[in-house]
């Protein structure tokens, strides 16, 4: 994890709900990660997400671990290289564009401040099927695993109104300091020593979910 001083901008806020992204074989995919900007204005946030937000699939989507989803906009240049694309805000299907951290400087367990809701930093992303369709690429999930450009999922701990104009402050940054890339690493098998999986997999913030694939790599 960097030491250096963070401060995170928003360039956009996205929402979005389920429609049919694609095909799979002869059935219809339905998806909420086909996500727009949101006009200015403020918005409720609540524990399952921002108004205007939604899921398709609960059980794999959404929930309170994944009720916000941030990505990094320093990522985008690389990968409109890298896929021969435009790649801008919510091309992941994210909900923050952010501009002034990445995996490397938030850790798990942060607490931000977003107008007057309060989130924390709950676990990396390891993306599905879903996002090759949303992007007409196959090969994206797989390349974003490889690469550690994962984005981050906040949980949150207090509802409110936010906008896209509000500030973003770091509230407190947790004591553990395992960044989401650490996290993320401990859940592909073979890339940390056991004792930094440890030290991941019995971190109290990070989300049960992510708990369990660190586990699992673990024995892998």
């Amino acid at each position: 994890m960097t030491t250096r001083s963070m401060a995170v901008r928003l360039l956009s806020v996205n929402v979005g709900l389920p429609g049919v992204i694609g095909m799979r074989g002869d059935e219809p995919v339905v998806s909420g990660i086909a996500k727009q900007p949101v006009a200015p204005g403020l918005q409720r946030l609540e524990v399952v997400g921002l108004e205007g937000d939604g899921q398709a699939d609960l059980v794999n989507h959404g929930g309170r671990d994944k009720a916000v989803y941030a990505y990094p906009s320093e990522h985008l240049p690389a990968w409109s290289a890298e896929l021969d694309m435009t790649c801008g805000p919510a091309t992941f299907g994210e909900n923050l564009t952010t501009e002034g951290v990445n995996e490397d400087d938030v850790c798990i367990g942060d607490t931000w401040a977003w107008g007057d809701a309060i989130l924390e930093v709950a676990q990396p992303r390891f993306p599905c099927y879903k996002l090759a369709l949303h992007v007409r690429r196959p090969d994206l999930p797989k390349r974003l695993v490889a690469s550690g450009r994962t984005g981050w999922y906040l949980r949150v701990l207090r509802p409110g109104t936010v906008s896209p104009h509000d500030e973003v402050r770091i509230l407190a940054r947790h004591g553990a300091g395992v960044s989401v890339l650490t996290a993320h690493l401990a859940g592909l098998p073979g890339r940390l020593e056991p004792e930094a999986v440890d030290r991941v997999r019995d971190l109290a913030p990070l989300a049960e979910a992510w708990k369990r694939r660190v586990a699992s790599a673990k024995l892998a």
